[in-house]
């Protein structure tokens, strides 16, 4: 089994591609070969030291894989060797051979390229379940969603296009603004060159908005319950403000940390808002709900209504500049890494 790495805490050197004994699958579980693998922010943070659910360097990570089953465990039915599937892992699916659960394992379409497979569980369930399972995202609601261009920030464009009269803001670059208005985007704002608090305070008429969708965590989480109108809900689901080059800061952590909004009941009520954290990688308990979204989002593929867009895919071998693109904030959709 050839997989990626990371030797210890640190910059893209610490990655590398190693050999070693190919896994053998447990009761309940399958063997899958994989063929693409998906690459997350949380993966980029796991290699600076910076996500605290990874494992002990020296580790493998990814969470995400499409491929073909190639051995089946004890007990397992309704898959077959040679099936095409993707599946959720937890670590380890930065190789070309792991094992899953069955109950993370679905059928890929036929059509879904293995590419595109790689790229849809873990950036679309994010978005999906942010938006329909914990925000019951309604007809005519203002979404404010951070990293637009992002894998998740691109699911979620494409997912809000599912209801009607959503307007939605998105936080990028301004190179990038062609591509979140092809996806739907309202309003995109430059966040580098003007306050995008001001800017959606200016296009609300300074009401704000029903939703804010924030990767970013920190001061940027007090500034969302400021744009919060009543009845609004803040969705929390990463800290990117702790991940700044190649390295971690522990100054830039600290300074992160303290801007962190305190929060109370009385609050809540006062203001009439909710604050809300989701966390894909803390639901692998719940494999009955993350399977029941999957299977709606590979319907929505089959109807056309959403379609991973793919920044870039890179071999094992130029994992290094796969991380680098992701934390240099040059991704536009999903990067995704081949054996």
């Amino acid at each position: 089994m050839r997989a990626i790495w990371i030797t210890k805490p640190g910059g893209t050197e610490v990655l590398a591609v190693r050999e070693s004994t190919d896994p053998q699958p447990d009761r309940g579980e399958v063997r899958i070969t994989v063929r693409a693998t998906g690459l997350n922010f949380a993966e980029v943070m796991a290699r600076q030291g910076l996500y605290p659910d990874a494992p002990k360097p020296p580790c493998v990570v990814g969470y995400e894989v499409a491929g073909v089953v190639d051995a089946l465990g004890a007990e397992v039915t309704g898959l077959e060797v040679g099936q095409r599937v993707l599946a959720l892992v937890r670590f380890g699916g930065h190789a070309d051979s792991v094992c899953a659960p069955v109950e993370r394992v679905l059928p890929m379409p036929d059509g879904l390229s293995f590419t595109d497979g790689a790229a849809l569980p873990v950036n679309y369930l994010t978005a999906y379940h942010m938006l329909f399972r914990v925000a019951n995202l309604r007809r005519g609601a203002r979404v404010l969603v951070h990293m637009a261009a992002g894998g998740v920030g691109i699911a979620v464009l494409q997912l809000c296009r599912t209801v009607p009269d959503i307007v939605t803001f998105g936080t990028a670059s301004a190179a990038k603004h062609d591509v979140l208005r092809e996806e739907g985007c309202t309003h995109p704002i430059d966040y580098r060159t003007e306050d995008y608090a001001a800017r959606v305070r200016e296009l609300t008429g300074g009401e704000g908005v029903d939703l804010v969708l924030d990767p970013l965590g920190g001061r940027d989480w007090k500034r969302g319950l400021r744009l919060l109108r009543p009845v609004g809900q803040l969705v929390a689901y990463g800290f990117a403000n702790l991940s700044t080059g190649e390295r971690r800061s522990i100054r830039r952590m600290a300074a992160q940390l303290t801007g962190v909004p305190v929060l109370t009941p009385f609050g809540m009520m006062d203001r009439n808002h909710t604050v809300s954290g989701v966390n894909l990688g803390h639901l692998w308990d719940r494999s009955d709900l993350l399977r029941e979204e999957l299977a709606a989002l590979l319907d929505l593929w089959r109807q056309g209504a959403v379609k991973p867009r793919i920044d870039g895919v890179y071999p094992f071998a130029e994992a290094a500049a796969a991380h680098r693109r992701i934390g240099e904030r040059r991704n536009i959709g999903k990067v995704v890494l081949v054996p």
